[in-house]
């Protein structure tokens, strides 16, 4: 019984390497991957070969569960290339958190970054305009890009326009000296783009992002000092279908009454929480205007009143959810136009409205009892950026 068993095993430890790379790919779980590789150095050559992920462990944009150790490493130059030379088939890499990398350490990209399609770059302090432009020339497969506090500027963009021309995915959040002259680089240079996150992005007044494309469906300027100029130009490629300004601070009571002109048609979800000088004329254009809107968030829009309310109620059929926590201007009468309206609706996220009296609400939810009322406050809403930016074959890998 032992020889046919050992004549198995052998049988097994001989397959040529497009068989051994097939029950590799076929493997789900990262520990059998990883548990491929310790067979011996033929099938770990296999697997290196295969690789199509990388995250380090210093980390923190983490794609789903692992056992695998989550200790703090610093990564420099000579880790990196040790890498790229024995995962020369990567994917998509992830060297968020490492803070101490520098420009010279991407150039290893222009020999093993020709496939990369995904690259996260959060918080690496050390990366400027130049290494940036490594990344644009070394990498012309890239469609998503992650710069999260990155110490860039519109020179970099202007890079990335001129050398990822298949750019979908951009996030942008917290890169304070970015300006509108970048923005309208990859405007003009990335019409595949898709999705944009600007969050927090100080020096953005919007204007930039006009001339996108009808592609670009996601945008995520929250805490941007957009201005109403800048709302035309945000929604005027056609085909948003996310919009986040939440924070807005604009000194023109309906300067985003844009939204609602036509361009914004297809949107189907708008966060305009904290936007505090909104006023009434700006929800009914939107409500008129935005006819698939999904869910609509307006908590601490102090300025909506009765007419906004009732525009809603009336305009949005197709409304689910609605957020209008700390509305300090929602009364009963307004309440009331949601309860007639809004045949779809599902969910009110509402507290701390203190002119809606207990009497109102018990008469809403008497009449709307398939409407759920929840107390809670819900800052972010519709997809999350994660869900974006990384696809179901992005797995965690600690090269050792």
């Amino acid at each position: 019984m032992g020889e046919p068993l050992m004549d198995g095993v052998t049988s097994i430890m001989h397959l040529p390497d497009d068989c051994l790379s097939f029950i590799f790919n076929c493997l789900d779980s990262s520990s059998d991957r990883e548990s491929f590789g310790l067979t011996c150095r033929r099938w770990l050559n296999v697997q290196n070969l295969n690789r199509r992920s990388l995250q380090f462990p210093c980390s923190f944009s983490i794609i789903g569960h692992s056992s695998l150790s989550q200790s703090s490493v610093d990564i420099n130059s000579f880790h990196l290339y040790k890498i790229l030379t024995r995962f020369q088939h990567l994917e998509y890499l992830s060297l968020s958190g490492c803070t101490e990398l520098s420009d010279s350490s991407l150039t290893y990209l222009k020999y093993y970054g020709s496939k990369l399609k995904n690259l996260c770059l959060d918080c690496c302090f050390g990366i400027s305009d130049y290494g940036l432009s490594v990344v644009g020339n070394s990498c012309p497969s890239l469609t998503i890009i992650s710069l999260y506090r990155c110490k860039i500027t519109d020179v970099g963009l202007e890079t990335l326009a001129d050398t990822c021309l298949a750019l979908q995915h951009v996030n942008l959040a917290h890169c304070p000296h970015i300006s509108d002259s970048g923005l309208r680089a990859l405007s003009q240079g990335c019409n595949k783009l898709k999705a944009i996150k600007i969050s927090n992005c100080r020096g953005i007044s919007g204007v930039g992002l006009g001339g996108f494309s009808s592609t670009l469906v996601y945008l995520d300027a929250e805490f941007c000092d957009v201005q109403p100029e800048g709302i035309m130009a945000i929604v005027s490629g056609g085909g948003l279908k996310f919009l986040n300004i939440s924070g807005l601070r604009l000194n023109f009571r309906d300067g985003v009454a844009a939204i609602g002109n036509g361009f914004a048609a297809r949107l189907k979800i708008l966060n305009l929480r904290m936007c505090r000088t909104i006023g009434d004329a700006s929800v009914i254009a939107i409500a008129k205007g935005c006819p698939l809107l999904q869910e609509w968030n307006l908590s601490l829009c102090h300025e909506v009143r009765f007419a906004g309310w009732a525009s809603i109620g009336l305009q949005c059929h197709n409304l689910e959810k609605l957020h209008v926590n700390r509305c300090r201007n929602l009364c009963d009468q307004g309440l009331q136009a949601l309860r007639d309206g809004c045949k779809r609706l599902s969910i009110l996220y509402m507290n701390g409205n203190g002119r809606v009296s207990d009497i109102a609400v018990e008469l809403f939810k008497m009449h709307r009892g398939n409407v759920e009322i929840k107390g809670e406050e819900v800052m972010s809403i519709g997809p999350q950026w994660d869900s974006l930016e990384y696809n179901e074959l992005a797995e965690k890998a600690i090269a050792h």
